[in-house]
């Protein structure tokens, strides 16, 4: 359903808000979109309403349930999966992928893989050989070089509310920064590029964790003060387990760290942020998860992080506390009676001294 002065065809796979809202974009930005929706009766009802994610399509946008067709009829594609389903849908891909095709993702979470055979416990603990930032995962499974990732302050409502924004494209390749910037950037939507692909991704990873406490103490109505206290303790927390990950300081200071902490930790437009609300408000993790349309990231991550601090022996007292929450072991109550008495370094000591 392409105008004919488009220049060139763009893939993106997953209908959610922000791969609908990045549809959005592309289209407005000359590019025809094919837009992959996995479920077959909800594509034919897209294609139909025009209507993905309460976001109205662009003229642009083409709908498709088959996944192959994506990589045949383009060349930069643009995967905004879960991280729970982002490895099956890439084997399913795989196949039909060639080393000249370019992939930027939109995923903030991580692929834990553990062979069947193995066990993880005190002797053989969670590592980063089990545990791959998406990124990775497409290296493992397909042929595809040139990747990169999308990752900054970029709530799907306001993006599709066409309000001011921005976002960092990383990647190891200049190529592929400059395609996304190409494809991306408007005059309300700038595009930064990094080429610390790890330190960006572990960024929009990491903070989501940071997102459901501060949900948790809004919930709580502890008030502004608790809460800015909050976020910058979580952002030194994120700091030292990203660095034991393979991040460095630098990617977390930016707009990809500070930048999208600030918004998942302020706005009840964050999933990860309302799951944590809602907790203090009284309602089980089951209760909320049943009822949310798009996965929180931040609840796996949890999981995922605590056992990955535990096994490179970095204290993450936040972390730590939201696990036991999730996990019925304290109540939110007792959890920041301990964050309040925990004693925390006095400020942030991962930087190198600034020379006179």
């Amino acid at each position: 359903m392409g105008s004919k002065d488009t220049s060139e065809t763009i893939g993106v796979i997953g209908a959610g808000s922000f791969g609908t809202a990045i549809s959005n974009i592309l289209a407005e930005n000359n590019s025809h979109v094919i837009l992959y929706v996995r479920d077959p009766e909800k594509a034919k009802r897209i294609a139909k309403e025009r209507i993905s994610s309460k976001q109205k399509l662009h003229e642009n946008i083409e709908v498709t349930n088959v996944l192959e067709e994506i990589p045949q009829r383009c060349e930069v594609i643009f995967p905004m999966v879960p991280s729970a389903n982002f490895r099956d849908m890439i084997i399913e891909l795989a196949p039909h992928l060639r080393p000249y095709h370019v992939l930027i993702h939109g995923t903030k979470g991580f692929d834990l893989y553990v062979p069947k055979k193995q066990k993880i416990d005190k002797n053989n603990p969670l590592t980063r050989e089990h545990v791959k930032t998406v990124s990775e995962v497409i290296k493992e499974e397909t042929s595809v070089l040139r990747v990169g990732c999308l990752a900054g302050p970029n709530l799907a409502r306001e993006l599709d509310q066409r309000k001011p924004a921005a976002t960092v494209v990383a990647s190891h390749f200049d190529e592929v920064i400059r395609i996304g910037q190409r494809l991306l950037k408007n005059d309300r939507f700038m595009i930064y590029g990094s080429r610390d692909l790890i330190g960006i991704e572990l960024c929009g990873i990491l903070k989501n964790i940071i997102a459901v406490g501060a949900g948790t103490i809004a919930g709580m109505n502890l008030g502004e003060n608790a809460k800015s206290l909050f976020i910058s303790r979580g952002l030194v927390e994120m700091v030292y387990i990203g660095k034991a990950l393979g991040g460095n300081a630098q990617a977390f200071l930016g707009l990809a760290g500070v930048g999208d902490l600030i918004a998942t930790c302020t706005s009840n437009l964050s999933r990860n942020f309302t799951v944590g609300y809602r907790l203090a408000k009284g309602e089980t993790l089951d209760q909320i998860i049943e009822s949310m349309d798009e996965v929180a990231e931040g609840v796996k991550t949890i999981n995922i992080v605590n056992q990955l601090a535990e096994s490179y022996k970095v204290r993450c007292p936040i972390t730590e506390t939201l696990y036991g929450i999730i996990h019925n072991q304290r109540t939110i109550q007792e959890a920041h009676t301990y964050l309040m008495n925990f004693p925390f370094r006095a400020e942030i000591d991962f930087l190198d001294p600034i020379e006179d």
